[in-house]
Formats: structure tokens, sequence, C-alpha cells
């Protein structure tokens, strides 16, 4: 089969691969599209490497057809359009993928749609379940809100009828953020936003923070009571200068630290089903769909990567077979 790989200058390319195998309760799938990630291009530069027995190819999402069940792996699933959540491997022709990893399509999305939405309506989703109740009455902080995970947490929160205050780069990000429902939108490079959440009388019960570093202090002011902060990387730096305790104790903050990717099958299992027991009715009636910003055919991986690496992206950008 084909597959995506880096050859020894860490160039991507396309290279003939021994087909991929099920073990216990997987399913191959014959993939049609692959969402690309932000932990594609971290794992590319050496700094995030898979979890010991996952595939070392790239790609952590995927959408296509079932092709071959498992041993242990329920037969229902043979011949269906199936999106997923892979342990490495998205970027190959075939991808054995956990059963319990994988969601059917539903009949409104395409696949790019498909491709797009497992890692990051569920690392979004994952990380406001850390506020029990979250919802009405509440507001989410989200730093980065034209990402796809930005994107996906903007629609999820306002699914769930709380407030969204979210900070971006760009006016462009900014109407697209206030188009998906935001509530306020900051561009931090014209204002500090946390001044302005302060100015506005805005905080936030629960914050998504891919930047952290000096951001946590900032954080901090801008989060309500009991409010907890979800750092999910470190754009912004793995230090935080002289960071304020004593406002963690004032607040009663929680500092949460997650990653979906080094999770458990088992926990990555319930919370996809908890996902679709919670979501499955936005996701049928398209309140729950991805963004997609840009699609490139399987041969311009590079280029996907690039856009990616630019921040140029307002949402998912998806890589397709022909």
């Amino acid at each position: 089969m084909l597959t995506i790989d880096l050859n020894e200058n860490k160039q991507l390319v396309i290279t003939e691969s021994a087909k991929v195998q099920t073990k216990q309760g997987q399913l191959l799938i014959k993939v049609r599209a692959a969402g690309v990630n932000r932990a594609d291009l971290l794992q590319r530069q050496g700094n995030y490497p898979p979890p010991p027995g996952d595939s070392p190819t790239l790609g952590l999402e995927v959408c296509g057809e079932v092709v071959a069940v498992g041993e242990g792996a329920d037969g229902k699933w043979q011949g269906q359009q199936v999106m997923a959540l892979c342990a490495g491997g998205g970027y190959g022709e075939y991808v054995a993928v956990d059963q319990g990893h994988c969601l059917a399509l539903p009949p409104n999305f395409s696949a790019e749609q498909g491709a797009g939405f497992c890692e990051v309506f569920l690392t979004a989703f994952d990380a406001l379940r850390q506020y029990p109740g979250f919802g009405v009455d509440h507001t989410l902080l989200i730093h980065g809100g034209a990402s796809g995970v930005g994107t996906a947490a903007i629609k999820l929160a306002k699914y769930f009828g709380a407030k969204v205050v979210a900070t971006v780069g760009s006016e462009q990000k900014r109407q697209a953020c206030l188009a998906l429902g935001a509530d306020t939108v900051i561009n931090y490079r014209q204002s500090d936003w946390a001044d302005t959440m302060r100015a506005e009388g805005l905080s936030a019960d629960v914050v998504i923070d891919p930047v952290a570093g000096d951001y946590l202090n900032s954080d901090l002011k801008a989060l309500a009571q009991d409010g907890k902060i979800v750092i999910l990387a470190l754009l912004g730096g793995r230090y935080c200068e002289q960071l304020d305790v004593a406002r963690i104790l004032q607040k009663r903050a929680s500092i949460i630290g997650s990653t979906l990717r080094n999770r458990s099958s088992e926990y990555k299992s319930a919370l996809v089903k908890e996902l679709q027991h919670r979501c499955e009715a936005g996701m049928l009636s398209g309140e729950l769909t991805p963004v997609i910003d840009t699609v490139y055919p399987w041969e311009e991986v590079e280029q996907a990567h690039q856009r990616l690496a630019q921040n140029a992206n307002i949402g998912k950008v998806i890589l397709m077979h022909k």
C-alpha cells in the first residue's frame, strides 16, 4: 500500500509499504481523506513521538470505508463509511483503528468533513467536559478561535447553550469566529484580550488554551470563580514566568493539562461514545460539522503542512485521495 512517510531529510514522500494488519477489535479502513493536525507537524520535527506500539506514520484522523473487520470486532462495520480517531497511520492508503474509536459517517457529512471531525471535536469536547454541567449560564474562552480545535469548541459551546469569547490574530479570523456564533472575539494583535474582557465585565468558566507560557497569568485574570484552564499545547512556551499562585487560590482555579493521543484506548472509546450520545443530533442537523479551510490532493501534503505551519488556516486542512 502507499503511505506518506518522512525520508532521511524529514521531507514527506509517498512510499510503498506493507499493508497494515488489524489487531484484536480493530477495523481496516480504506482511507478516502485524512485530517492534518498541528501534532503532525510536531511529530515531523521529532517533538511529539507516537506512544509505544502506535504507528510511526503521521495522521490522527481519517474518513473512509471499512474493508475488513478484525478478530473480535463487530461485523456490522463491514462496508460502512466511517470517520475515525487514529493512533497514527492516517497518512496511509489503509489504516487499522480500534472499533470504539470510529463513528458512522453521518449522511449529511462529506468525506472531507468526516476526515476533519474526530481529532478537533473530541479534543474540544474532552476539554469542555472537565467542567461538569458546562452549558447555559457558563462562558468559554478559547484562544486560537479560528483553528480546527477553536472552531469546534465554538460550535460545541454554543450547542450547549454557553457564551463564547475567542481570541484571534486577524480581522478575517475575527469575522469567521463571529459567523460561527462566538459572542465576543478579540484580535490580540490590536488589544490586550485580558484587559478587554475585564473592561467588558467578562469572565470565563472554562479556558481552552493551546498557548500556555505567559498566557497563564492572563488566563487566571480572566477566569471566573471555580473556573478551569485546560492547556492543550505550548505554542507560547513551556514555562510561565512568575505564575501568580495567589490568584489560583483566590479563584479556586484548576489548571489541567490535556492530551488525547496518549490516552488509553478505553478512555478514547468512552469519549467517542459520550460525544455521540450528547452530540449526534447536532451532527445530523448540521450544527456540529467541522469548518473546512482547504482540501489538498494527497500528493500536495507539503503544501498542506505549510498552510498549517503558517497559521493561515481557518478550520481544518484536509488531504484527499483521488
